[in-house]
């Protein structure tokens, strides 16, 4: 089959560019052959399992407010953003029958907190300006038309400089083909691989001759030293399992710009590895307006407010989250990292020991603590101080606030240390053994190199005719709406640029 415009991966930032292009053909009185080609049964798999099911599928702010959210490829995002701003797709989903609504940090979300409204919005509005949308299509190569196919998973022309080719030609797993005019790659990084991402994009980009640079897992879960029971040395507990797919490899820049190889991540722990009795103590635990510190060979590298949640991963949650892209950074090149939880924010130090010690001495004043021993006069104080939840981990990971004093063989007097419970709940110290990998990371950082994509059209300054969009560029965000909107807004650059050339 030939085509105008092939999409390859169903994604957010592939149906949209699907959809932008035909629908910018259209007005223009053109009509254009679009494709989008899906490796899986059915399209948008990563969206539906976004938000856990209800889909933050934007954030309403504006360029300032969102760009300082833009953890990689900002400036580089600025004619993408205004493509595509979030009032303009909230306004195109509407406009195909899903209203949106906005919460707190400017989040939106479908009115009915499906996911699936926002997936079968999408596929609508596709098939409304007559893409077509192949599922169960997965792509074995790309070659340039006019160059004799073999078994690489990229072809290219016999030189590399070429300005214009003329089509590009895709092969299929089922030993089909399509022929394109313009080829917009859209297949995502490779968080989530269950749902399709494999990197396969990536790979076609540097057999193409784009750089690659490094990727990472981002926006995933930290996990502290003694919070699993594998062990957390020398690459942080993995097992041979680990490397056996693709899926979890990291890709290396050093290699050369014409081939993609892959190198075991470093500090990667499964998440399926079970929690230690320290990490059951833990887990499930939520803590609301708390800050959180991250050090880097004992320097400060970020500084967080917000809530923080202690999961079958390790540390996850908003600000957890936020403050991943540079723990798992500093992990594979090397460095120690830990994370400072401060459960007192709005409470200096000095105030809050003397909080400390005005509390105990209410408990010891109180009759009803008369004949209670220390240790659970201790549990009491604490109780005032934190979720009651919490007090078996926070002891466990602070003996020092417990001291034994032996006067005797059969007599043993116990202190609380007061100024030492002040200073845990300020500085709560988590040394970081690693992180969960590709299998549940929300994001890809790394990617197509932004120095070989023309930032005005997503279009590749190495094969004309090309384009990429989403998440196989090196592009990522925080949590909270940015990435799904990065993805959006560069595929409806891509298509509509495509449409245009």
């Amino acid at each position: 089959m030939r085509y105008d415009i092939l999409v390859i991966g169903a994604g957010a930032s592939g149906l949209l560019a699907a959809y932008s292009a035909a629908k910018s053909a259209s007005d223009k009185g053109r009509d254009l052959r679009v494709c989008v080609l899906e490796k899986m049964p059915r399209p948008g798999r990563k969206i539906m399992i976004t938000g856990k099911g209800r889909c933050n599928f934007t954030n309403m702010k504006d360029w300032n407010g969102f760009s300082a959210h833009v953890r990689s490829g900002s400036g580089f995002l600025r004619s993408a953003f205004y493509s595509l701003p979030p009032e303009r797709l909230a306004a195109m989903f509407s406009s195909y029958g899903m209203e949106s609504v906005v919460e707190r940090g400017d989040r939106a979300y479908p009115a009915s907190y499906r996911s699936s409204d926002v997936v079968d919005t999408l596929v609508n509005a596709c098939h409304s300006v007559g893409v077509i949308i192949q599922t169960d299509a997965e792509v074995t190569s790309i070659e340039i038309a006019g160059q004799a196919g073999n078994d690489s998973s990229v072809i290219l022309n016999e030189q590399r400089d070429v300005k214009n080719p003329s089509s590009f030609r895709v092969r299929m797993k089922d030993g089909s083909e399509h022929k394109c005019d313009r080829l917009i790659v859209a297949t995502g990084g490779l968080t989530y691989p269950a749902t399709g991402s494999t990197g396969d994009g990536l790979r076609w980009a540097g057999g193409l001759g784009h750089k690659v640079t490094p990727l990472f897992p981002s926006l995933t879960a930290l996990v502290p030293k003694g919070y699993k029971l594998a062990p957390q040395q020398n690459g942080g507990g993995r097992t041979a399992g680990d490397f056996e797919n693709a899926e979890h490899l990291c890709i290396m820049s050093e290699l050369p710009s014409t081939a993609v190889a892959a190198a075991p991540l470093p500090h990667h722990i499964p998440r399926e590895t079970p929690l230690t009795e320290f990490g059951q103590k833990l887990c499930g635990i939520q803590l609301k307006n708390v800050g959180a510190r991250l050090l880097v060979q004992e320097m400060e590298a970020g500084n967080e407010f917000g809530d923080i949640d202690f999961t079958d991963g390790g540390i996850e949650g908003p600000i957890g989250f936020q403050l991943s892209r540079k723990a798992v950074k500093a992990l594979v090149n090397g460095s120690r990292v830990a994370l400072e939880l401060d459960l007192k924010p709005g409470v200096s130090l000095t105030d809050l020991t003397t909080r400390v010690k005005e509390l105990w001495e209410d408990i010891s004043r109180d009759p009803r603590s008369a004949r209670i021993k220390e240790k659970e006069r201790c549990r009491i104080l604490l109780g005032k101080l934190m979720p009651w939840d919490l007090i078996p981990a926070f002891t466990a990971a602070h003996p020092e606030i417990i001291t034994l004093e032996r006067r005797g063989r059969t007599d043993t007097k116990v202190w609380v240390n007061l100024v030492s419970i002040a200073k845990a709940l300020k500085a709560w110290r988590f040394d970081i053994a690693g992180y969960v990998g590709w299998e549940r990371a929300v994001i890809t950082a790394g990617g197509v190199s932004l120095d070989d994509v023309i930032p005005k059209t997503l279009e590749s300054r190495v094969v004309p005719g090309l384009y990429f969009c989403g998440e196989v560029l090196d592009i990522d965000a925080d949590t909270g709406g940015y990435n799904l909107q990065l993805a959006f807004c560069t595929g409806c650059l891509a298509g509509s640029s495509a449409a245009g050339r």
